[in-house]
């Protein structure tokens, strides 16, 4: 009887072990989100280039 239960046992974990999750992106709306997020960072860019060019100790 204990050689039964253990096939058992084993066939349930090798059933549970084959479970596949897929998950789906839409592409549009992964594409949109990639787009946000680089205009956000050229954003946090464009102030440290339009900053004034550092004198060159110069005082007046």
């Amino acid at each position: 009887m204990a050689p039964s239960l253990v096939l058992v046992a084993t066939l349930a974990s090798l059933s549970a072990g084959c479970v596949t999750i897929n998950i789906y992106f839409p592409a549009a709306a992964a594409e949109a989100a990639a787009d946000r997020i680089i205009e956000e960072v050229w954003q946090l860019r464009d102030p440290a280039a339009s900053a004034p060019a550092e004198t060159t100790g110069e005082t007046q």
